[in-house]
């Protein structure tokens, strides 16, 4: 933590850097009034309830912390800063450490995002059954290092996010070909193939304690790509015990003493082993996913944390719930109000549909990493119930085609 915690609950203010409406919504459950810190704040934010706004580059940690130290809400410590992508959480641990706030330990934060070093410390775990990897300073040298390796294998950036970059190799041939997708010079991680499901999992860390707040399942696609997630998840007791020690264990490695933590977990032939983890919560999906089905508020209950407010109440459900990722093919332009959005958001059961693309926006490439156009997302009483209702939501938004194509340009998603 940083060196004092907020002065009392009354008036207890979240700073939060370029954040989406939805961690807006969440301080405001979370009892919170909040600061939105942007270069351009957004008119969404503001919708969501945010009390204040200060225009200011909050990647430039003198200008941040200038813009922050003026609040009187931080001179007297009822404040904290907070931000759930890569950069935000680093930028928040360096700001709230100079400014003498509570918060997640920047050498955390950074420890976690070094992949090679977090699977080099995480494999003294697991002293009989390590897992292999090795770093790649030269993209020629990647066909080398896979096959010593062994294929299938993993390339990743090593301090990469949101899986942007991360490429499953099956052969030497995919190797060579990979190689010229990367700079001559970089910084990669080639590490062995996990076979086995996939969990993702949420934990709130106090003090040094490691809460578990729950996890879902990762429903797999062609290479690496996630096609959705699905919850409850049924695993034995000995094995959840394994997973909650493996996630535990890597955030002591790493320091991560306060804050969110989001972990993704194979469970092998030979025990849980860690892909990666990271100082934040997972995407905003897997959160809403997780209030849904457990009524777990993840959100709220990391900015109730951060700040010293009673953390929001839990309202167990039992429902079943998942969700689904839908994606366009490039060179689409979404024309209008995307037809099929209103037909899926009527199917029953379903909770939630988000399209990540505005209409009249322009599907410029494929997905890749956790980048996905939209998503659904349901809840029903039984599995069955819950997979009719995902598939026909989705099934929706795919039959109603973008009613342009048009030759596919560079950039971004959209």
């Amino acid at each position: 933590m940083g060196q004092r915690t907020p002065g009392g609950t009354q008036g207890a203010v979240a700073v939060l850097l370029s954040p989406r409406p939805a961690v807006v919504a969440a301080a405001r459950r979370a009892g919170a009034r909040t600061v939105v810190v942007a270069p351009d704040p957004s008119v969404s934010s503001g919708r969501e309830g945010a009390q204040r706004q200060v225009r200011t580059d909050w990647r430039d940690h003198r200008r941040l912390v200038g813009a922050v130290a003026g609040l009187e809400e931080v001179r007297h410590g009822r404040a904290a800063v907070f931000g759930f992508d890569a950069a935000g959480a680093l930028a928040a641990a360096r700001a709230n450490e100079e400014l003498g706030l509570p918060g997640t330990p920047s050498a955390a934060v950074t420890a976690l995002m070094d992949k090679a070093a977090l699977r080099a410390r995480s494999n003294t775990l697991h002293p009989r059954r390590p897992v292999s990897f090795a770093r790649c300073g030269r993209a020629e040298t990647l066909p080398f290092i896979a096959t010593l390796i062994g294929y299938p294998c993993v390339v990743k950036p090593r301090a990469g996010a949101d899986g942007e970059g991360v490429r499953l190799v099956l052969d030497e041939a995919g190797a060579r070909a990979l190689a010229g997708c990367y700079p001559e010079v970089t910084d990669l991680l080639v590490e062995e193939y996990l076979e086995g499901p996939e969990l993702g999992v949420a934990s709130l860390s106090r003090a040094g304690r490691h809460h578990i707040l729950g996890w879902t399942r990762r429903r797999a696609g062609p290479g690496l790509t996630a096609t959705g997630h699905d919850l409850p998840v049924a695993l034995s007791p000995a094995t959840a015990q394994d997973v909650r020690a493996l996630v535990r264990d890597v955030l002591d490695l790493a320091g991560h003493h306060d804050g969110p933590s989001h972990t993704e977990v194979v469970l092998t032939a030979h025990g849980p082993r860690l892909i990666e983890a990271h100082a934040r919560p997972g995407a905003e999906e897997i959160g809403r996913l997780l209030r849904t089905a457990l009524g777990t508020d993840v959100l709220a209950l990391a900015l109730a944390a951060g700040l010293g407010l009673p953390g929001p109440a839990r309202h167990p459900r039992t429902a079943h719930a998942g969700l689904r990722y839908v994606d366009f093919p490039p060179g689409c332009r979404l024309d209008g109000v995307h037809p099929g959005l209103a037909a899926a958001r009527a199917v029953p059961g379903v909770v939630r549909v988000q399209l990540q693309i505005p209409p009249g926006a322009t599907v410029r490439r494929a997905p890749t990493g956790a980048l996905h156009h939209a998503y659904v997302l349901a809840a029903a009483a039984t599995p069955g119930s819950l997979s009719r209702a995902l598939d026909r939501a989705a099934g929706l938004l795919h039959q109603a085609r973008p009613a342009r194509r048009i030759p596919q340009p560079e950039g971004g998603l959209a």
